[in-house]
């Protein structure tokens, strides 16, 4: 399973990636593996509010559907429109065309409770 040194990760399997006050989020390449082929995205509001550690969407595979939670707290600025047309993106690429959704973060501190990507890599024992 591959898991970028630039990221950070959440116990649910999602991936951050901050450029200043601006997150990127996604779904971790393990999560895709376990899930499967994904058919069904539903992604938080562009301009809607997220909150660290609550759901904001749903996520939907052949096998399962699972909620998306959200690894940090802000305004959602803008969702990617490609994945949500086609959602097997996230299982070809998951940490550069498969992103869904980025949040200009309102509590930066948050990251601190985000795993790095040795703490990544024990949980999933890569």
């Amino acid at each position: 399973m591959l898991v970028p040194d630039n990221l950070l990760y959440t116990e649910s399997h999602e991936w951050v990636r901050v450029v200043d006050d601006l997150a990127t989020i996604g779904i971790t390449d393990f999560a895709q593996h376990e899930l499967g082929e994904i058919v069904y995205l539903e992604l938080p509001d562009e301009g809607g509010k997220v909150s660290a550690s609550e759901p904001c969407g749903t996520i939907e595979a052949v096998k399962s559907a699972e909620d998306l939670i959200s690894p940090v707290s802000g305004k959602v600025e803008e969702k990617n429109a490609e994945v949500e047309e086609s959602p097997d993106l996230i299982n070809r690429s998951p940490y550069e065309d498969g992103w869904l959704y980025r949040v200009r973060l309102s509590v930066a501190d948050e990251l601190e409770n985000l795993l790095t990507p040795q703490e990544y890599a024990k949980l999933i024992e890569v």
